[in-house]
């Protein structure tokens, strides 16, 4: 899954990571670490980013195309 956090912040409420991690109550540097795919929010994190943004989940997460297996 592709997390399109700082993109959908920026969309839905003009918000940076910066002042998003401050709404979360969370670090900064964990925020960053989502939005660049280092590591991803819990479900209860993804739920609070959508009651903040007022965006549903499919706003922040994308699927990433399948890759064929070449034998």
């Amino acid at each position: 899954m592709k997390i399109k956090i700082k993109e959908t912040a920026k969309q839905k409420k003009n918000f940076s990571l910066y002042k998003l991690a401050q709404e979360l109550n969370l670090p900064q540097q964990t925020v960053y670490s989502w939005a660049k795919g280092r590591t991803q929010p819990s479900y209860l994190n993804l739920d609070r980013i959508c009651d903040i943004l007022e965006c549903k989940i499919e706003d922040i997460l994308e699927a990433e195309p399948v890759q064929s297996k070449l034998f």
